[in-house]
């Protein structure tokens, strides 16, 4: 979509050239709902002039996309904000059963270092500003923040059942998927400080991902089989609907480049869903492998890589082909999970959540670099640094 003054460039041409010359008023912006917790003249003219259609600016205080037809033109590689570009680049990996998070460096594929953090951290999450790197620890009932700059952990933050952690897309709030606690709950980005609680009556809220205007979210609930349509700015529930597979239990979500579907991996179902998020319709299934975890996008947004958790696999998706072009199999097996790609798009680093080990993987190839040992239980790792101007949360989604 243009931006508004080359929308009201082109209206301006549009009406000198017919001789009119009409008063718009200005476009307002929507108000958000719900309640806190805490909380012309007209000069003659030959012929009319069909009425103008108000534009949609987006979620009020996004930022403007680079490219309306690709929501990731922003993660080219390389293109790393000046915020991050002095950080090292490291792969902070949480261990769900040891209660730390290791670090690896990337060029060695060696642990440098492990932090003791609370109870079972999930992800490691960027911070909308990318200053901040978030631990999820979920029973511990806290975050533990790390200073990417630095690599050490700084005091935790009381938070309940965070398991996992988005942002919106204007920064205005932080998104705490409390699982157990059935909640999505809106706090301060930094503070952590609740601003509104939205109960669900899905099981298990999980990961998500937000449209191309950031006016909507889509969220996954695991336990009950079931996706959530929330209206970002009025932080509301607008749409529910159940899998149409017994025992669906969906995962990651992400948009495609050009914003008209949504894919959400489900591990029972062996494949992803394909959804249009505006309808919300139904969606269709289009399997992958066993245990369909994990969604990445490629650095020049032409594939998407999914990790297969139940068979060690991660499967190869062809946007502009719309199918599964490839299937990488890890060596001697293992068990890919969460992760990211590296900034310069050649390293898919993936987690194995049952093998307490993390793997490197050839974006161009499939072929594995490196299995590098780690604490008990690794799940959602971050690869940081990466391209984009903020962070949307989970291990990484950037625009």
């Amino acid at each position: 979509m243009p931006p508004t003054s080359v929308k009201r460039h082109l209206v301006k041409s549009t009406l000198l050239a017919t001789a009119a010359i009409v008063a718009l008023a200005a476009c307002g912006s929507g108000t958000g709902g719900g309640t806190h917790e805490t909380h012309g003249t007209k000069a003659a003219a030959p012929a009319p002039v069909k009425p103008v259609r108000k534009p949609d600016h987006g979620l009020p205080g996004m930022p403007p996309l680079l490219d309306p037809r690709d929501v990731y033109a922003a993660d080219r590689p390389g293109r790393l904000s000046p915020v991050v570009r002095d950080f090292p680049s490291r792969i902070y990996v949480p261990n769900t059963e040891s209660d730390t998070v290791s670090v690896i460096d990337p060029r060695t594929y060696e642990v440098i270092d492990t932090i003791r953090v609370g109870r079972q951290p999930q992800h490691v999450v960027p911070s909308w500003d990318l200053k901040t790197l978030w631990v999820n620890n979920d029973r511990g009932n806290t975050l533990t923040p790390i200073d990417p700059r630095t690599g050490k952990a700084g005091k935790p933050v009381e938070v309940h059942d965070p398991y996992n952690l988005y942002f919106t897309p204007n920064g205005r709030y932080a998104v705490v998927m409390a699982s157990l606690d059935r909640e999505l709950v809106f706090r301060d980005p930094h503070t952590m400080e609740r601003r509104k609680t939205v109960p669900v009556s899905c099981y298990g809220v999980n990961h998500a991902d937000f449209s191309p205007d950031g006016r909507y979210f889509i969220v996954s609930c695991e336990f009950s089989g079931e996706l959530l349509k929330v209206d970002t700015e009025k932080m509301k529930v607008i749409g529910q609907q159940k899998l149409p597979f017994h025992g669906a239990m969906p995962q990651d979500v992400k948009v495609s480049p050009d914003g008209k579907r949504f894919y959400i991996a489900d591990m029972m179902a062996d494949g992803m869903w394909v959804l249009d998020g505006d309808t919300f319709a139904t969606p269709t299934l289009l399997p992958t492998g066993k245990g369909a975890h994990g969604l990445y996008v490629s650095r020049d947004s032409r594939e998407m890589y999914v990790s297969n958790r139940g068979e060690g696999t991660v499967s190869v998706f062809d946007f502009t082909r719309n199918k599964l072009t490839r299937k990488w199999r890890l060596p001697d097996g293992g068990s890919p999970d969460m992760g990211g790609v590296s900034a310069d798009g050649k390293v898919l680093w993936l987690s194995g959540r049952y093998n307490a080990e993390v793997y490197a993987i050839d974006t161009r190839t499939g072929t594995q670099l490196a299995r590098v040992k780690v604490g008990s239980g690794p799940h959602g790792l971050a690869v940081y640094p990466q391209p984009g101007r903020y962070s949307l949360g989970h291990t990484g989604i950037f625009r």
